[in-house]
């Protein structure tokens, strides 16, 4: 069963791409027709390419993996940093730190050091700071929140990137690139495909195009959490069933060893009785 459907995709306005003039002929095959000047962007391919990349989403979940979404533009940002945390995964809603990926140890460093700060805050240590340093120190905080403070908890590299806009977000497809990591992209008519493992066509520009396409990749990656909490439940169950029955087996291989040593130690007595019977009877 398809995660979306024409009508929603229609009504969300993804179909409606850039300007004939800006468009980038790589993806043609995406697109259905122009009407006024504008391309308008084939949705049955859409949903195609929506089920693709959600089912691969899906899977990175079900490992237990996480999922780095992309997305700086103004107007879809909120809805990324809604959906991104509703499913507990990381993003990046401001400015791409450069190097993030290729460089992660130094962005560790950086997420580190804003923990420490935290630290040193709550133990009273900076209570003996001027105000201008503690001042500096606080603006210092807030820059790497507002910056890092979405991936603090992303302690190794991401295993898929969702990027909104691969064209503006082009820094974090390369470094992506570079490292092997799968790319998942709303990529809109004025973009290159080329680069994204999983094209999704749609207009990268509007929110409720964007909220409508995270909706069904969410949900995908939601179940793929849900199965991944089922799958240990039932492992941690059998578990303890093998428990049960080996506590079970161990009192019953105990009584039954007690009663081979039982029978050996009876053995000698009845073969020594009836000699002691026959002893008078040959006098």
């Amino acid at each position: 069963m398809a995660r979306t459907n024409f009508d929603q995709l229609l009504q969300a306005g993804c179909h409606f791409g850039h300007m004939k003039r800006k468009w980038n002929p790589a993806m043609a095959p995406y697109i259905y027709t122009e009407r006024n000047g504008i391309h308008i962007i084939d949705l049955h391919k859409t949903v195609m390419k929506i089920d693709e990349a959600a089912e691969a989403l899906k899977n990175i979940a079900r490992q237990g993996k996480k999922v780095l979404f992309v997305g700086t533009k103004k107007q879809t940002k909120d809805v990324i940093a809604e959906k991104a945390t509703s499913i507990n995964m990381p993003y990046v809603i401001e400015r791409w730190p450069g190097g993030m990926l290729t460089n992660f140890p130094t962005i560790r460093k950086a997420v580190k050091k804003m923990t420490n700060i935290d630290k040193l805050m709550s133990d009273g240590t900076f209570g003996n700071l001027s105000k201008r340093e503690l001042l500096q120190v606080t603006r210092q905080r807030a820059k790497l929140e507002k910056n890092l403070g979405s991936i603090a908890d992303m302690t190794r590299l991401p295993s898929a990137l969702f990027v909104v806009d691969v064209m503006k977000e082009n820094i974090a497809v390369k470094e992506a690139n570079r490292l092997g990591i799968p790319v998942i992209g709303i990529v809109d008519t004025n973009s290159d495909p080329k680069n994204i493992d999983f094209v999704i066509p749609a207009n990268d520009d509007a929110k409720d195009s964007v909220e409508a396409i995270l909706n069904a990749c969410c949900a995908a990656i939601a179940e793929g959490i849900e199965e991944r909490k089922a799958e240990k439940a039932d492992e941690k169950a059998a578990e303890a069933q093998a428990d049960a029955e080996e506590g079970e087996a161990q009192p019953r291989r105990a009584t039954g060893a007690r009663r081979q040593r039982k029978a050996d130690e009876a053995a000698p007595a009845a073969e020594e009785a009836p000699a002691a019977e026959e002893a008078p009877a040959a006098e």
